[in-house]
Order: structure tokens, then C-alpha cells, then sequence
């Protein structure tokens, strides 16, 4: 028998289309229109004890002999009925004293991103699962310490998205740089200039190809198509609070 248990939580996030946050901020001094769509996070209402009936992140027990990122994808399965591909990374160990009361347990939590992720269902020890906008979270009702991992989740996911190629992981196979920047909007948190963003995006080397299509997802005029690039950092990088100005 271990001395301790070995879990996995998953900070799952995505972007939720057509729904407008509750805040809004300005860009240089004039009323921001809302993002596209709200950063939301999926939480499980727990079927069992400890903390039975409380939201929590999905997540579970590592199996013996089972990889990591295995156990992650199980639990993804297993809680929330969603499969299919999506970014997923190491976020960070948790193994404080007393932080679950069946025992001392070490959780290594996952970030794992995908774009417009739909319906879920819970399942094996969830009684149910929705996502909730990250400013309805109700950060007093997490199980265990999970407001923890969560917060340090969602920091992640902004830092990364000022030095890394991470946002299109919150995009379909192609998209608009109006798509892009609805992401990075929804993921920051407020808006952005959209001329000084495209100038911006287009200049990061690698960042994006275009694919010799265009849409009107956007509205308007059609809009050329890019994918994800192979780059993985950002040079130059676009860094938060800098792309709203117009200069």
C-alpha cells in the first residue's frame, strides 16, 4: 500500500460563442463592444464523498501502471462524455497537507484547451457537468483546492497566449484573425483594436499561414483563412495591456 494517492485534475477551458460577459471595458477611451464569446471553465457537481454534491474539477484517481496524460484523457472521458482531440499540458503538482481529507494525495493537474467544445454530461463520480463563465465562478464552493488550481490554470492559459502559439488551440482547423482575436479578447478579458491586433499576429514569424480560402464567419467582407503555423513561441510576442492602443 503507498504511503499516498496520485490524482489528476483537468482545467478544461474553452470559448463559449454568443455569450456576452457581464463587464466590459474601453479601448482608448471609447464604449468596448463585447467579446464574441465568454472564457468558461468545465466544473463537475460531485456524485460522491468527500464534498458530495459540490463543484469541483474533473479529475480522478492515476490507475496502476497508467501514463499521466492517459489517466487525464480517462477522466475527460469518464466525467464529462467529451472526447476527441484537444491541447493538453502539465500544469502543476498540488500536494499540501491535508488538502483531501481521505488521505495525503498528490494531484498533478492538467490544462487542457480546445475550441468551441459543446454539450457534457457527467459521468462515473460526477453527477453532472456544465461549464461556467470564469466570472461565475463560485470560488468559495470548489472542493478541495481546487480554486487554487483552477486560478493558476487560467493564468497559464493568458500568460501563455502573450509568448506562445496558443490561442489557435482555442480555434477551428482554420480561421479569421477576427476569430483569433475574439479568443484572445474572450481569454484576456477585454477588447482589442482589431487593426493594431492583426498587424500584431501578422508579424509574429511562423504564427500563421494562410490557407487560399476566405469566410464570412466574421460578418462583412469575406476574410482570408489561416491555420495554426509551426512555430510554437512568438517573436515578437504580443504582450497583454500593449494591443488595445492604436499605435
Amino acid at each position: 500500500m503507498p504511503d499516498f494517492h496520485v490524482t489528476v485534475d483537468l482545467v478544461v477551458l474553452t470559448i463559449r460563442d454568443g455569450e456576452v460577459p457581464h463587464r466590459m471595458g474601453t479601448v482608448t477611451g471609447r464604449p468596448a463592444r463585447p467579446p464574441a464569446g465568454r472564457l468558461a471553465v468545465l466544473l463537475v457537481r460531485r456524485g460522491i464523498d468527500p464534498y458530495a454534491g459540490q463543484l469541483a474539477l474533473p479529475g480522478g484517481y492515476v490507475l496502476p501502471h497508467e501514463e499521466l496524460a492517459d489517466a487525464a484523457y480517462r477522466e475527460l472521458r469518464e466525467e464529462t462524455g467529451l472526447g476527441g482531440a484537444v491541447h493538453l499540458e502539465q500544469l502543476a503538482s498540488y500536494g499540501a497537507p491535508g488538502r483531501d481529507p481521505r488521505g495525503p494525495t498528490v494531484t498533478v493537474a492538467f490544462l487542457a484547451l480546445a475550441p468551441m467544445l459543446g454539450a457534457v454530461v457527467g459521468g462515473s463520480d460526477a453527477a453532472a457537468a456544465h461549464w461556467t463563465p470564469i466570472d461565475e465562478i463560485p470560488w468559495q464552493g470548489l472542493a478541495f483546492d481546487h480554486a487554487q488550481i483552477l486560478r493558476d490554470g487560467i493564468e497559464r492559459a493568458r500568460a501563455k497566449l502573450e509568448y506562445s502559439s496558443l490561442g489557435a488551440a482555442f480555434c477551428p482547423p482554420e480561421f479569421t484573425i477576427g476569430q483569433l482575436r475574439a479568443v484572445y479578447e474572450a481569454v484576456w478579458g477585454y477588447p482589442l483594436d482589431p487593426r493594431n491586433f492583426h498587424r500584431k499576429v501578422s508579424s509574429a514569424q511562423g504564427f500563421l499561414e494562410p490557407v487560399g480560402r476566405t469566410s464570412t464567419v466574421d460578418g462583412g467582407r469575406p476574410a482570408q483563412l489561416f491555420r495554426r503555423g509551426p512555430v510554437e513561441m512568438l517573436h515578437p510576442p504580443l504582450t497583454r495591456g500593449s494591443d488595445t492602443s492604436s499605435g
